[in-house]
């Protein structure tokens, strides 16, 4: 459970039988392109061809964001720029409509401000970050230390996104490296897969494995890792991110398998031009029982 600091009401939950699926297109130099239409697009669902029902271009759909910042000693000498970087991503990407939420997470996950629009409240709470510094082994018997990166990662998806309509994107910034959680690798990408989330991974560290997790929880949900160091600033990562978050496509269809029965399909999304690439999820948790819990376009 979150240790919670400031609370505000969740977004509005709403279950309807619509896969909706959120893409970016870029060409070969890297560059966003948003000027395609739907005859643009094709999308399978296990190989089979699925009729696009719903397409927004450059879509204004509610935006839902949940940072999660570690805050564990091994970072405690980026925490200011984290502070900074996060304080203008959350100003220029948030809108009236959209909601975002702050999660610490070291040895305890803490929620230091949840939903809200109003971005001087999410860097009141950026304010209060500080590491949890490790002071040596504990004494025997005690818990050790930890980083509880997949369970925050697991509660965040679960506890607060699962249901939630329109866009949501989960920004990560880490070195990758958990110890101590109850969830497992698995857990976590099934948690944000179920949950139609878009992750960004945003790592400190390449000498390790930390890095590559970050990519293989990001990159099928459409999302992307990006490392951070004297190559490429915090600034400049979230805002590549902010740039694709307002550059998406939303693409909507009823599954031609109506079967309610909680099994990964496999998605294909494709766009018919040559030399374009598409970043979209690859694949979802079919609902389950007699009634749909897909998310509303």
């Amino acid at each position: 459970m979150f240790a919670q600091t400031a609370d505000e009401p969740r977004p509005i939950h709403v279950d309807v039988d619509v896969v909706n699926v959120l893409c970016t297109v870029s060409d070969k130099r890297g560059a966003l392109v948003t000027d395609l239409d739907k005859e643009d697009f094709e999308i399978r669902e296990d190989g089979r061809k699925q009729e696009i029902r719903y397409f927004t271009r450059e879509t204004d759909l509610p935006l839902t964001i949940a940072m999660l910042l570690d805050v564990s000693g091994s970072v405690r000498s980026v925490l200011a720029d984290e502070r900074e970087a996060a304080g203008q991503f959350f100003d220029t990407v948030l809108r009236p409509t959209d909601h975002a939420l702050l999660l610490g997470f070291s040895s305890t996950l803490v929620l230091w401000q949840d939903f809200t629009s109003s971005s001087q409240r999410l860097k009141n709470a950026l304010a209060q970050l500080h590491a949890v510094r490790f002071r040596g082994l504990p004494p025997v018997g005690q818990a050790m230390p930890g980083t509880l990166l997949y369970d925050a990662i697991y509660q965040t998806a679960k506890g607060k996104l699962e249901g939630v309509p329109g866009r949501k994107a989960m920004l990560i910034v880490s070195d990758g490296l958990d110890n101590g959680s109850q969830k497992h690798l698995d857990d976590a990408v099934e948690a944000v897969q179920a949950t139609n989330t878009i992750v960004y991974g945003v790592c400190y560290d390449q000498k390790f494995f930390g890095c590559a997790f970050l990519s293989s929880l990001a990159r099928p949900t459409g999302g992307q890792m990006f490392v951070t160091g004297k190559k490429r600033t915090l600034d400049e990562i979230f805002k590549i991110i902010e740039e694709e978050l307002r550059s998406q496509y939303s693409i909507g269809f009823t599954p031609a398998n109506a079967a309610h029965d909680g099994k990964f399909r496999k998605l294909d999304v494709k766009v018919l031009t040559p030399g374009l690439r598409v970043s979209a999820r690859r694949g979802y948790y079919a609902p389950v029982g007699s009634e749909g819990s897909g998310e509303k376009k």
